[in-house]
């Protein structure tokens, strides 16, 4: 750490019992750490009083040491100023001898075997989005974002009680904002919950790794939408999971293909308010079938609605935890689509059987995210601004959608963009002779991102296809976009 006093020096070390003189170990103390690259070029050292104070040894040492140093031309002193590690470095410093013997890699640490195993089954997240553009997916609309409030509410709360902002929060989330998830879900999405049940985590992706391990042994079975979400996914294979991929229709997760490939299931994994990637609604009918199903293999079912607040159809369908009446649903939320990802911020609705278990869990070794942060979101939510803004996304989103929409209708046959009436992406299914390597390759050259619908898949698809993110891309940018698309040599086949 550096500071305006110079850099920490603390990992020099003497020992007064050696043959070698106190300023000689100092020197190729402060010798390695430059060529080594732990000062680097500009590095202000600390005032010779300083640094002779925190390592034990006398001013007169240190100044010997240092003088040694500038002679050689790694210190360079300013009048006024301090010493500073030498510009000339910047360039020059060698390269630290290779370790073993030539030829030979150093053997790698032995890892666990479920994490072994899941290295191998995790799904790529290499197109997660950083940055706004045609079609990115899985990115909000930031430039709607209201900034500017967010920032008076984070500052009042970053100026309150140091000990609160600055110490260990409750292991479970922070109170008013537990409160505030449980008060939304119960008047906007028909959930009837405690605070009590409701756990804030890292994103919904420490949710779905805490449910993992609390209910998961390694093999145990799980009904796994294909094509379906990543993030949870992965996190499900690194707890040891069996995942059984099941095939999702217009209707969604086929629960009588799950009956027949694993009829003694410990989890089913589904996003029943707008698939993962394809966009389909869960229906009613297979929401109770899948309900029925859990009850009678006595197994418990993760809903991820990571975008459902964004409906923008007639009707929307009620959240399948509202119609839980065994209490088997875990429900896990998200702020990432509906506020900003960078919060790192999710949540889990448990069943009240397992809030006991939950409440152990984080009081043991889980850390909740930062506690400023999660008393502005539980401000944001109780002063009516997350409201607010939910229904301006809505409006956005929906206008967004309807550009691309309308736009579609010049791209080639071989491409048909897929209605959706929720979140902000849809899907588009490719002809058969389509090579979509070749088009992701080209749109990318072009400035384009486009991600297949395969990448999603845990097993074989019988068709091909395009995930299309609208909800951070303007009306322009998806004109431009689909300008291109329809210009790609890939799809003029």
């Amino acid at each position: 750490m550096k500071q305006q006093a110079g850099a920490l020096l603390s990992s020099i070390l003497i020992d007064r019992t050696a043959p070698r003189k106190v300023s000689v170990q100092l020197y190729l103390a402060l010798r390695d750490i430059i060529l080594s690259g732990g000062l680097g070029p500009g590095d202000r050292l600390p005032a010779s009083r300083i640094l002779a104070r925190e390592i034990g040894v006398s001013r007169t040492t240190v100044i010997d040491a240092v003088e040694r140093l500038a002679a050689e031309g790694m210190l360079v002193s300013r009048v006024g100023a301090g010493t500073f590690v030498s510009d000339i470095l910047e360039h020059q410093r060698p390269v630290p001898p290779a370790t073993g013997l030539p030829g030979v890699a150093a053997p790698a640490p032995r890892l666990s075997h479920t994490i072994d195993h899941a290295f191998e089954a995790y799904a790529p997240r290499e197109w997660l989005p950083h940055s706004a553009g045609a079609f990115v997916t899985a990115l909000p609309a930031l430039d709607a974002f209201p900034i500017a409030h967010w920032a008076r509410i984070s500052a009042r709360h970053l100026r309150g009680d140091r000990a609160t902002v600055m110490g260990y929060g409750p292991p479970a989330g922070h109170p008013g904002l537990r409160r505030a998830i449980a008060s939304h879900l119960n008047a906007t999405r028909g959930i009837k919950c405690d605070p009590d049940q409701i756990f804030v985590t890292g994103g919904a992706q420490q949710a779905f790794s805490l449910i993992g391990r609390v209910l998961l042994n390694p093999g145990d079975r799980v009904w796994y939408e294909n094509p379906g979400a990543i993030g949870a996914r992965n996190a499900l294979v690194a707890a040891g999971a069996d995942l059984v991929p099941i095939n999702v229709g217009d209707g969604g997760l086929d629960v009588e293909e799950g009956r027949a490939k694993a009829p003694h299931f410990r989890l089913a994994f589904v996003t029943p308010s707008h698939q993962q990637p394809l966009g389909h609604v869960m229906s009613l009918a297979r929401r109770l079938e899948l309900l029925e199903a859990a009850n009678a293999a006595q197994a418990l079912i993760i809903e991820d609605d990571y975008d459902g607040e964004f409906y923008f159809g007639d009707r929307p369908m009620p959240p399948l935890k509202s119609i839980d009446t065994e209490d088997r649903v875990l429900y896990v939320g998200t702020f990432s689509k509906t506020l900003f990802p960078s919060l790192r911020l999710g949540f889990v609705l448990i069943p009240r059987s397992l809030v006991t278990a939950f409440d152990r869990l984080f009081a043991s070794w889980i850390s909740s995210p930062p506690t400023a942060i999660q008393a502005s979101v539980a401000d944001f939510m109780d002063e009516g601004q997350f409201a607010t803004h939910i229904r301006i996304m809505r409006r956005l989103y929906k206008a967004r959608y309807e550009t691309l929409i309308e736009e579609a209708a010049t791209l080639p046959e071989t491409i048909r963009v897929q209605p959706t009436t929720s979140g902000f992406h849809t899907t588009a299914l490719l002809d058969d002779r389509v090579d979509v390597d070749a088009l992701i390759e080209q749109a990318r050259g072009a400035g384009v991102t486009i991600v297949p619908i395969s990448r999603y898949a845990l097993s074989p698809l019988c068709y091909s296809g395009l995930v299309l993110g609208f909800g951070s891309t303007g009306p322009d940018e998806i004109r431009t976009g689909i300008r291109v698309l329809r210009e790609l040599p890939a799809l003029q086949v």
